[in-house]
């Protein structure tokens, strides 16, 4: 296979290593630049890996932070890809037009290798579903059209983005060997597939025992919107105290007080009304003694 290879090059094997190690070691600090960690690090000042899934990567950010700046991450994630491949391919190409395809793997799983395992940040990167799907678009639109649409499918279908990463690492060496049906090739796409398979190992468990989240909208603004507001809190608040209170026991006093008026007034009236009766019946034995006494 590497006398293959040599053969296809024309250039010694010393050159061809050169190149080799050269586009490797670009690639991998080109993937070290993880978008997630260095935006929630030096832009939000809080790091990603501390939230949700622990996870330095697009799904996990935007679940934890959302807004505008999700964006950034998308490019500097796709971008890092994009041009570790395309040097690999102006390499390649200025030593032989046929490693070209061969490059563009070998790029793809070292950057892959850089967003995985960071050394730049304690070896603690993502899960390379963007990266990954950007070195799928740089291959060949075949290898695209497979990894990307099984990719969205599933998700779409189930919501799980875990479950959509999954196909794309199992599907990715399958299409790449019945596009190009070379095996040098074909191993490094066996192991980068490999490499995506295995940090979705967690997913997978998790998707069996339907445990897995599923993709919605950022959280926090669904508990933003579902909080109450403080104004209407304190509005609340206000109106209670300004409210007079009364309690149980109060209610009761209250009413007998009232019973105790309803009593004095009435015994008030009946008094008054004997006073009347009294005062009546002395007028009338007056009249009664001056009629008697001119009768006499």
């Amino acid at each position: 296979m590497l006398n293959y290879v040599l053969d296809s090059a024309h250039v010694s094997g010393g050159w061809l290593a050169l190149a080799a190690v050269g586009i490797a070691v670009l690639a991998y600090f080109l993937g070290c630049f993880n978008g997630a960690v260095v935006v929630s690090r030096y832009i939000l000042r809080d790091d990603v890996r501390n939230h949700g899934s622990g996870n330095a990567g697009l799904t996990n950010f935007y679940r934890t932070f959302g807004g505008p700046l999700t964006l950034v991450v998308i490019l500097s994630d796709a971008v890092k890809a994009v041009v570790a491949v395309l040097f690999a391919m102006w390499i390649a190409g200025s030593i032989s037009p046929e490693l070209i395809t061969l490059s563009k793997y070998w790029a793809g799983l070292f950057c892959l290798l850089g967003h995985m395992f960071p050394v730049t940040f304690q070896f603690r990167g993502g899960k390379g579903i963007l990266s990954g799907g950007t070195i799928a678009l740089m291959m060949d639109w075949r290898v695209a059209l497979v990894v990307w649409g099984g990719f969205l499918i599933l998700a779409i279908a189930t919501r799980y983005v875990s479950l959509g990463s999954c196909w794309a690492g199992l599907s990715f060496p399958f299409v790449t060997w019945f596009v190009y049906q070379d095996e040098l090739i074909a191993v490094l796409a066996v192991i980068i597939g490999g490499l995506i398979l295995w940090k979705h190992r967690g997913n997978m468990v998790r998707i069996v025992q339907g445990t897995e989240s599923k993709f919605a909208l950022h959280k926090k603004k669904e508990a933003e919107a579902e909080a109450p507001d403080p104004s209407e809190e304190i509005g609340e608040t206000v109106e209670e105290q300004d409210e007079p209170e009364t309690s149980a026991d109060q209610e009761p006093a209250e009413e007998e007080h009232a019973d105790q008026v309803e009593e004095e007034n009435s015994e008030q009236e009946e008094e008054s009304s004997t006073q009347e009766e009294s005062a009546e019946e002395v007028s009338d034995d007056q009249e009664e003694k001056k009629l008697q006494e001119g009768e006499a």
